[in-house]
């Protein structure tokens, strides 16, 4: 797989060398103006989401409320390259004519390949094509891959709906599946993201009061998913997942940061402070969200007794294209505190915890590990609830800020 993506790229290059003429006349670009894309996943379904291209060749990325903004584009010949911020992954297409691109979403450390295409003009994600018979604004008690005891998980489901149109997001006990937006035709609902990294599907046949559906993830993943209106339903509480096991007293670990260095929780920069322990990895959107969080609240308080250390956990097939990812996410997102390699090669959650056996287990990315001026464990939370989750991403933002206030002041 990993010889036929660089073929792949490589076919890209060379068509577009022959097509481009020195005097650059004939170059191509993309047209300003919105553009609806799509990828193939399974069972013969597409993934669309929008992007809009400006004159100078950035583009954004439209789900929802989300706007992400890309700057690094790159046109050969007849071959566009996009490449999406922080994240390894990136489309390689090509013109099929000024209004119509085809190609390829690829993430080259996991051997994925997902075919594209992008048409200009199209303003629509889904089309409308009929009343919605539902409405399934409000909350849902969800549960994915029921009849699987070895994938089965709860989440709940967050939507509003205006008409046809439906936005929201499915919250797990480890984050959520970002900013999704879609349509309701008649008793059909259609929901999908795509920020540069991951690429969701939701298929659901809905009443008021059920959904029943397949969720597609790429083109390398599908389950089943059921849901059932539910306004007071809650998840289990994220400080409860995952703690440290008996025996252990302390949470311990020596990672390297870019300049090979290791670094521990014993070195002076963390002694007697409040220190925040993030497990994450640059692949992965809820981490990013939580990044930014971190960055701006560690700004603005910097000045006091806290540190932040990050413990990344990579699936590039090497430490030097780990580091390079990780300098990528810490230039883009100005990141101060240090981010050390903790793993790379893979970000399977059983071999990470193998690198902190001191915790019950690793539930997921991110997960941050609360420590108290003396050195204790004071509490682990699971998971992110990002900005698609609305009210609990306010909520958490004020209960991280109240809880590290409180060890500050002990």
């Amino acid at each position: 797989m990993k010889k036929y993506i660089v073929l792949l790229v490589a076919t890209f290059v060379l068509f577009s060398c022959k097509k481009e003429k020195s005097n650059n006349e004939d170059k191509l670009y993309l047209k300003s103006g919105l553009w609806k894309a799509s990828f193939d996943v399974q069972d013969g379904k597409e993934l669309p989401f929008l992007f809009e291209v400006f004159e100078d060749q950035t583009l954004k990325i439209f789900n929802a409320e989300e706007t992400i903004d890309v700057d690094e584009v790159r046109i050969e010949g007849d071959s566009v390259f996009i490449k999406f911020p922080v994240f390894e992954g990136y489309i390689a297409a090509k013109f099929q004519d000024s209004m119509t691109l085809s190609g390829n979403f690829i993430k080259e450390s996991l051997d994925r390949i997902v075919p594209f295409k992008g048409t200009f003009g199209v303003k629509d994600r889904f089309e409308i094509i009929s009343k919605p018979i539902a409405n399934v604004q409000g909350n849902w008690e969800s549960v994915f891959s029921q009849d699987s005891p070895e994938d089965r998980y709860i989440a709940k489901g967050i939507f509003k709906q205006n008409g046809n149109i439906v936005t929201g997001t499915f919250r797990t006990t480890t984050g959520d599946y970002r900013y999704l937006e879609g349509v309701l035709n008649n008793n059909k609902l259609e929901l999908s993201t795509f920020d540069g990294a991951h690429a969701f599907l939701f298929t659901a046949q809905v009443t008021d009061s059920t959904m029943n559906g397949h969720f597609y993830s790429g083109n390398h993943w599908k389950e089943p998913f059921t849901a059932k209106r539910n306004e007071l339903y809650e998840l289990p509480s994220e400080d409860s997942l995952t703690f440290i096991k008996e025996g252990y007293d302390k949470l311990e670990f020596s990672f390297p940061d870019a300049e090979g260095n290791q670094v521990s929780l014993e070195d002076d920069r963390f002694k007697g402070k409040v220190t925040m322990v993030q497990i994450m990895g640059t692949w992965c959107p809820n981490c990013m969200d939580e990044t930014k969080y971190y960055v701006d609240y560690y700004n603005k308080n910097k000045e006091k007794d806290i540190e932040f250390v990050a413990l990344a956990f990579e699936y590039a097939k090497t430490s030097e294209k780990a580091f390079k990812s990780i300098e990528r996410l810490r230039s883009k997102l100005k990141v101060e505190y240090p981010i050390l390699l903790a793993q790379y090669g893979t970000s399977n959650k059983e071999k990470a915890q193998e690198k902190l056996p001191m915790l019950n287990h690793v539930l997921s990315y991110p997960t941050t590990i609360f420590i108290d001026k003396k050195g204790k464990v004071r509490k682990i939370h699971t998971g992110f609830n990002g900005p698609a989750t609305g009210q609990k991403y306010v909520d958490y933002k004020k209960e991280f800020e109240s809880f590290v206030n409180q060890l500050l002041k002990e």
